[in-house]
């Protein structure tokens, strides 16, 4: 059976990829911050006749991150899906800085992190693959004050420079990067971000983002983008001026739908 391993993977996009892939026969590897946030998940996908193993880990960690690398070194599997993040909802710099830090550390460093302990074995069996989720904020000003866009760009950056690389290329390892746009999930309540604000229109769902990404993991993408109109937006902010989209963008110092000190969220 192919394997899948899956940090974030309690709630959200990170479920969600863990139940479209156990459906499509994956023995499952389940990183978050506590067994007990992965119990429910774990439970239902064993239900189905998967293997599932929970690993909890806080990735913000030296300790969690080390946990999770030795996973992946030790047994290397056939899909890995970075899918934890975090985000703050206050405008820079009043945020606290540990907080800062956190978010880097788990948005940046752990993405690194895990990739370069699961590619080595996934070159040697010239077969596997590396999903980064990032965000739609990475390509541009969209969300003003903010540094989790910064932190975004990095992982998308990272993943396109990773992919292109002629070691990589003449594999048969593939590195995607996933750009969700907002997305239902519990991550903007615990940023402490509102988002009254927003259309309707504006939202998928977790589903939505994993079904799409798993497609277009399979026709070799490198950047998968949910929907028509986040496609749209990409295009836009990618190739308009930053002044237009900047004017555009969502300003946390302007205090509408984020509190000056938010406790930030990590999965």
């Amino acid at each position: 059976m192919p394997t899948a391993f899956i940090t974030g993977a309690s709630s959200g996009i990170g479920r969600a990829f863990a139940g479209q892939l156990a459906a499509q026969g994956y023995d499952l590897t389940l990183v978050a911050r506590t067994t007990a946030s992965l119990d429910p998940t774990a439970a239902a996908l064993r239900r189905s006749g998967r293997q599932v193993r929970v690993l909890a880990a806080d990735l913000v960690t030296d300790t969690g991150i080390n946990r999770v690398t030795a996973a992946l070194e030790s047994r290397t599997p056939d899909l890995l899906i970075n899918s934890a993040g975090m985000g703050l909802g206050g405008a820079f710099p009043f945020t606290n800085a540990a907080a800062e830090e956190a978010q880097v550390r788990l948005n940046v460093v752990a993405v690194m992190r895990t990739t370069h302990a699961a590619l080595p074995g996934m070159l040697r069996r010239n077969t596997g693959a590396v999903v980064n989720v990032t965000s739609v904020a990475a390509c541009g000003p969209a969300w003003l004050a903010s540094t989790y866009p910064a932190s975004k760009s990095w992982v998308l950056s990272f993943t396109e420079s990773i992919a292109r690389s002629a070691t990589v290329r003449r594999s048969g390892v593939h590195l995607m990067a996933v750009l969700p746009g907002y997305t239902r999930t519990a991550f903007h309540t615990r940023a402490g971000m509102g988002t009254d604000h927003l259309p309707a229109w504006m939202w998928l769902s977790a589903d939505q983002v994993a079904s799409d990404a798993l497609r277009d993991l399979s026709q070799g993408r490198l950047v998968s983008i949910p929907s028509w109109r986040y496609k749209a937006a990409v295009w836009g902010m990618r190739h308009l001026p930053h002044r237009l989209t900047a004017a555009l963008g969502w300003d946390f110092s302007t205090g509408r739908g984020a509190p000056a000190e938010p406790p930030g969220t990590r999965a």
